[in-house]
């Protein structure tokens, strides 16, 4: 369906599946441009006692989110088919995403959606941000397909 780039899914799935036995998500999450679900289906299927919202604008994604969650009987994920600049800011006790934006206005957006103490996950090649309103609370390193990949967590002030 067009939904990864080039090349073979199974790096997608290795990455998304690494984050989520990195973190211990609690509350009501978010993962912009969710896509082909990387990593917020992995999320929620790991972490079922979380809530997960996955955000994508593009209806063909959505279309496929929709049909992966049901597939998999994730009674606690669901699709929001829109531009997360219309979601209600400070409600969201978590927010991920794996190429949404580039990580400043990722984590700007993250900031927006964030309650107070919510946490934002960047998943990075190397870059470590800092934000405004945002503190970087943990650095995970980790590889993926022999490729060096980093998991920040920030948490909003």
């Amino acid at each position: 369906m067009d939904l990864v780039g080039p090349g073979p899914v199974d790096a997608h799935f290795d990455d998304a599946m690494a984050v989520a036995g990195l973190l211990s998500p609690r509350g009501r999450w978010l993962d912009l441009g969710a896509g082909a679900g990387f990593p917020g289906v992995a999320l929620a299927a790991a972490h079922p006692a979380a809530e997960f919202t996955l955000v994508e604008r593009r209806q063909k994604r959505a279309a496929f989110l929709r049909e992966v969650i049901h597939a998999a009987g994730l009674a606690n994920a669901r699709v929001f088919e829109g531009d997360a600049a219309t979601l209600p800011p400070a409600e969201w006790d978590g927010v991920s995403s794996r190429a949404y934006k580039p990580p400043e206005a990722y984590l700007a957006d993250a900031r927006r959606l964030l309650r107070p103490g919510g946490t934002a996950v960047l998943l990075s090649a190397g870059e470590v941000p800092e934000v405004d309103g945002m503190t970087v609370v943990s650095r995970h390193e980790y590889t993926v397909g022999g490729r060096a990949r980093l998991l920040a967590i920030y948490r909003r002030d």
